[in-house]
């Protein structure tokens, strides 16, 4: 059995980066914790709504334990680095995680590559001994909207076959509904499943998904 930790930088990258990988590991006796970074004010007119969504994905997945650090989205970079990585660091120390799925370094999003910076500096060996998989995941509407440069594109070398839980998946996803839109938007379920079967076709399965895997102690 194994420990794994997604960080999700907002509600929903878990499930769009690594939605299926996860309910995978669940099914193979692997406990599950999930970490979103930002949340939206509760002044916000989406946030009842937003805490139910929460409260019901951790459910659909039946995570072992969940945390919301609660910083204030579209904002992360007001908060300095060693406030984060302390942040980080406690969850990670508590949970002891054997593998973590961070976001994509490159990723668009200011939030999500300064959680990754956070993130990754609390996978030491000699801090952390415990963390033997790092890998970072692919988010629709993030990763490939990353400058098209060899620094900063998403080359996958890992793939998971989600065929039998893909569809779980998008059940999950459907409850973000203030998330989801239709076609050509980033976030429509077409793209879930087209971006799902091409790393299938990778993978040779019908559904995948693909990370980057940075880290690997055996």
């Amino acid at each position: 059995m194994s420990r794994i930790l997604v960080i999700a930088v907002h509600p929903d990258d878990e499930t769009l980066g690594c939605g299926g990988t996860l309910l995978k590991h669940k099914a193979q006796g692997d406990e599950i914790y999930w970490l979103i970074c930002s949340d939206i004010d509760s002044s916000h007119p989406y946030y009842e709504i937003r805490q139910a969504e929460i409260e019901k994905v951790s459910k659909k997945y039946s995570f072992d334990g969940f945390y919301n650090l609660k910083l204030q989205t579209m904002k992360i970079d007001k908060y300095s680095m060693s406030e984060l990585i302390e942040k980080i660091s406690n969850i990670f120390q508590e949970i002891q995680p054997n593998i973590v799925y961070l976001p994509f370094k490159g990723d668009v999003h200011s939030d999500h590559r300064k959680i990754f910076e956070a993130s990754y500096s609390c996978t030491k060996s000699f801090r952390y001994p415990f963390i033997k998989k790092i890998y970072m995941m692919e988010t629709l509407s993030e990763t490939e909207f990353a400058p098209s440069t060899k620094e900063d594109s998403f080359i996958p070398n890992v793939f998971v076959d989600i065929s039998i839980f893909f569809e779980k998946k998008i059940e999950i996803m459907r409850i973000y509904k203030t998330e989801l839109g239709e076609h050509p938007f980033p976030r429509s379920i077409e793209n879930l499943k087209a971006l799902a079967t091409l790393r299938g076709s990778t993978a040779g399965c019908k559904y995948a998904e693909s990370f980057m895997l940075l880290k690997e102690i055996k």
